[in-house]
């Protein structure tokens, strides 16, 4: 978002403050009108009163991203050792091919943050999934700082972070989450990044405006930069999700 409002006052003069605070602040602040525009990796939760009155429109896919620490010497895993691993069955290196240690994972708190809800649904197919974890941090940033510096740790989070960060992405599935992959739909983990907006703002036709910016050209050549796709480059991702979600669904079974 800040690559995208910096070449927006540039191209319009429109000065874009941003604060961070994750999809939750996001889109309630935004529904509460005491913001004028907002960002979200979620959508906002049907019949919650606080989300109510906005409108997602999705302008980028974000992959989730496995992060390790840059010296590990693991380098892939797959969605059953994933599942394995956040629901506590998975807890040494030794069982992803790794050095014989304890594996450290690190979680977001609460379960409406926009990493934390979409593993949920992507991995498990359910939202109120508890993770086993003692390594439990308020924001993405903290866990993102914790991993770049403890060799045992593992955390998810969005490729446009991580990329900021002194770790190491592990591929899934032998896929990297690179653009190609996650245009494709070959990298399995990926989701809508939202613009959030309130038509009752008084400054809602200058918001749409940038929300009309990111789809441009060169709004789409910004979002490339930081490492996510344009939505307008993978339509077809919205109808892949569906597949995402049925194989969710299938988990249910009993393994």
């Amino acid at each position: 978002m800040s690559e995208l409002a910096t070449a927006y006052k540039r191209r319009y003069g429109v000065d874009i403050v941003l604060e961070g605070g994750g999809a939750t602040k996001g889109i309630r602040r935004i529904s509460s009108n005491e913001v004028d525009i907002g960002g979200a990796c979620r959508p906002n939760l049907p019949g919650n009163p606080e989300e109510a009155g906005v409108t997602l429109v999705p302008v980028a896919w974000d992959a989730l991203v496995v992060m390790v620490h840059k010296d590990n010497p693991v380098d892939d895993i797959s969605m059953d050792q994933l599942r394995d691993l956040y629901d506590g069955r998975i807890t040494s290196w030794r069982q992803l091919g790794g050095p014989d240690r304890p594996i450290e994972l690190l979680v977001r708190k609460g379960k409406i943050s926009g990493v934390g809800r979409t593993l949920r649904e992507l991995v498990f197919n359910d939202t109120e999934r508890e993770f086993v974890s003692k390594h439990v941090y308020p924001s993405t940033g903290p866990l993102e700082t914790a991993l770049e510096t403890n060799p045992n740790a593992i955390g998810v989070t969005g490729i446009s972070s991580a990329l900021k960060r002194n770790v190491k992405l592990l591929k899934l599935e032998g896929h990297e989450p690179s653009y190609d992959n996650v245009r494709t739909g070959a990298y399995l983990l990926y989701r809508p990044l939202y613009i959030v907006t309130n038509a009752r703002n008084p400054r809602y036709r200058e918001v749409r405006r940038f929300v009309d910016f990111a789809h441009t050209s060169e709004g789409r050549d910004i979002i490339r930069r930081a490492g996510a796709v344009p939505y307008l480059d993978a339509l077809r991702l919205a109808l892949k999700q569906r597949e995402q979600w049925k194989a969710a669904r299938s988990l249910d079974a009993p393994r």
